[in-house]
């Protein structure tokens, strides 16, 4: 059995995964992966794994599907099945961000004395309607290292009686925009579309309260109609299925999910994207491209300052108007410096070697 155990499903996961997991490599440290399979479609996926060098999963769970607390119980027992069958317990369970797979890796972990790391700890968007600040919020409670992205994350904790064991160490996908930015893509689809739009904006939605209902997603999509250029959007497996059952604008351009080095391009030659993923809106933030984010709220409130990012959830009759604005400040540093998961790896062995 591996010193760390690590939990993967989803796309964010991936990424985040392949910067830590090189640095526990580099410090010396044993590792096993387990992917649930939340992201089960190969370019949300398998295309993550091969293009990152990320260390193959000692086993995919395939649990893609279901509602939210058939899909987390599913996951919770066949990682403790998984747990149970090895005859060595690791000296951690490691999890990412807030997904369903991060709530049932940390259960699956705690119910066996088995100490739990989360990565990108304390984030609260303090909306409670959002899957995922519940299972932050429960991922937290029982974890024993806490690595958050900034002092907004610490504060967080620090409020909720949780002081112990949290570091500030940056944000691992800072390292992972360092690392991959700047590859151009081998698709020709993408390439042509970026060389023949000399102005463009980069698309991505997939949040239930965008995309669940097709009068609200109708609702984006007029809005989008308004922008005075074209826009690019990957689109995602769990929205391809109602795309015939919308009316796309004429400047918005559809195309297959991208790879995160083609991702990270696009996002760099866009003159702004619009989102309403959470990492994105960092990504953008780290290559200078203003944000316009589809939600009424963001965990990551620091890209808001000076118009770096801007909330549009509940102002799609404004996208024109906010389309047109732009950042207020110059740019500054936030979330780390790129080395976040060195320091992820340090802190962990020196918990393991007990100092």
């Amino acid at each position: 059995m591996s010193e760390i155990l690590t939990i993967i499903g989803a796309r964010p996961q991936l990424i985040k995964a392949a910067m830590v997991s090189r640095a526990l490599k580099n410090a010396g440290i044993r590792e096993d992966i387990i992917h649930t399979g939340q992201h089960y479609d190969h370019n949300m996926s398998a295309v993550f794994l091969q293009e990152m060098g990320i260390p193959e999963p000692v086993v995919n769970l395939g649990i893609g599907g279901g509602s939210h607390g058939a899909q987390t119980a599913d996951m919770l027992k066949e990682i403790e099945a998984y747990l149970l069958r090895s005859s060595v317990k690791p000296k951690y369970l490691m999890v990412y961000g807030d997904t369903n797979s991060t709530l049932a890796g940390a259960l699956a972990a705690i119910k066996l004395g088995i100490p739990v790391i989360h990565v990108e700890a304390g984030l609260r968007s303090f909306n409670m309607e959002m899957p995922e600040e519940i299972n932050r919020i429960l991922t937290d409670r029982i974890s024993s290292l806490l690595f958050c992205s900034s002092p907004v994350g610490i504060n967080h904790l620090k409020n909720e009686g949780i002081s112990e064991g949290v570091y500030d160490v940056g944000d691992v996908m800072h390292d992972a925009v360092i690392a991959f930015s700047g590859i151009e893509p081998e698709n020709n689809t993408l390439v042509n579309f970026v060389k023949s739009n000399t102005d463009f904006a980069l698309l991505t939605l997939h949040r239930p309260s965008n995309v669940d209902t097709l009068e609200r997603l109708q609702q984006v999509m007029d809005a989008l109609g308004t922008v005075d250029i074209p826009i690019l959007w990957p689109v995602h497996p769990r929205v391809s299925s109602k795309l015939d059952k919308v009316n796309l604008p004429e400047n918005v351009t559809t195309i297959a999910p991208l790879s995160y080095t083609q991702i990270v391009w696009t996002l760099a030659k866009s003159k702004k994207v619009l989102t309403d993923s959470g990492g994105l809106q960092k990504e953008a933030y780290w290559l200078k491209t203003p944000c316009i984010t589809i939600r009424n709220e963001t965990e990551w409130v620091e890209t808001l300052d000076n118009g770096w990012n801007i909330l549009a959830g509940n102002r799609l009759d404004e996208l024109a108007q906010l389309f047109k604005l732009k950042p207020t400040a110059d740019w500054k540093p936030l979330y780390g410096d790129g080395k976040a998961s060195e320091k992820i790896a340090s802190i962990i062995k020196d918990n393991m070697n007990g100092s």
